[in-house]
């Protein structure tokens, strides 16, 4: 079969479409039409990342596509629609084996291009909304990263689930379309986001910032918040890790939370389940609209990873293994 592995640990440039053998082993057996790319899959190509894969490896971590087989005890069988998540590697190729706890059906409604966009950044959003950040109704949220992955689908979820107002971050003025596409009320620029953050809220501030991002943004994100605010901390693609000085949680009674969602995940193992069938009912119902992912042909993996490693990417990217 084709798949798309890492042949040397020198970045997404050292992908390659191999030949390789099909995968072995017990599990639910997933004919892959689509992929998404995270950015975990940059830092496996150069080695970075906290899990260790020694090359050559296939890359992505979630697939969407079509049962071939399953055990006779899986909520799934042959034929099923499915999504589903390797949770490291092999998910770049044509046929991919995971654990039935990690397959869910997906609805008729939704692509499998728009499925393979789903996973880690809509389940990541739900449970730090939902989970972390503790989502009331009629808060307002600001949104790091907002033309990327997971800001895009913050920008959909958060006012599904009861927010008011959302305000995005983007880099660059040729972001800003796509944060609104994904359904921003207001979208500013991160140089000087703080100051258009105050106009906007009158002075009050934002009840919760979603930070993909990191970096030094971080200071100006907690002076952004509202008493009794909380800043999630999801990720660090700005490369710089912030540190905070605990005073400034007093100053304003405002949390600063972790997000770690593959940790929850592997410490509460109905998680998953949970979460997906909340989404599911909400992408079915039409509530929540499917994402619109930038798709490249599997012959265009290392493309695809490198757009997340320098940050040109729109939206969520993923990649078409077959038609």
């Amino acid at each position: 079969m084709r798949a798309a592995q890492v042949m040397r640990l020198e970045g997404p440039d050292a992908i390659e479409v191999s030949e390789i053998d099909e995968p072995t082993g017990d599990g639910v057996v997933v004919e892959v039409h689509a992929a998404g790319v995270a950015f975990p899959d940059a830092l496996l190509s150069r080695g970075l990342y906290q899990y260790k894969l020694e090359p050559p490896f296939t890359v992505g971590a979630e697939i969407a596509g079509v049962v071939r087989s399953a055990p006779e005890d899986s909520h799934v069988r042959a034929g099923d629609r499915v999504v589903g998540l390797t949770m490291i590697g092999g998910g770049m190729a044509e046929l991919a084996v995971l654990d039935p706890q990690r397959v869910f059906k997906l609805p008729d409604n939704v692509s499998f291009e728009a499925g393979a966009g789903l996973l880690f950044n809509d389940l990541t959003v739900y449970f730090a909304l939902t989970v972390r950040a503790r989502l009331a109704k009629g808060e307002t949220l600001l949104v790091h990263g907002a033309a990327g992955g997971i800001g895009t689908s913050t920008l959909r979820i958060a006012p599904v689930l009861g927010a008011s107002r959302t305000i995005a971050v983007v880099g660059s003025e040729d972001k800003k379309d796509i944060a609104t596409a994904a359904g921003a009320n207001d979208v500013v620029l991160a140089d000087g986001f703080k100051d258009a953050v105050k106009e906007l809220t009158g002075g009050r501030g934002v009840d919760i910032v979603m930070d993909p991002v990191g970096g030094d943004r971080f200071t100006d994100s907690l002076r952004s918040l509202a008493p009794a605010g909380r800043l999630l901390v999801v990720g660090f693609t700005g490369g710089e890790i912030p540190t905070v000085k605990v005073n400034r949680l007093l100053l304003n009674n405002i949390d600063v939370v972790g997000v770690g969602w593959g940790a929850w995940t592997l410490t509460h193992p109905d998680a998953l389940q949970e979460q997906w069938g909340e989404l599911e009912k909400l992408l079915a119902s039409g509530r929540l609209a499917a994402p619109d992912p930038v798709v490249y042909p599997l012959e265009e993996a290392g493309a695809a990873v490198a757009s997340l490693e320098n940050r040109t990417a729109k939206g969520k990217v993923v990649v078409r293994v077959r038609d």
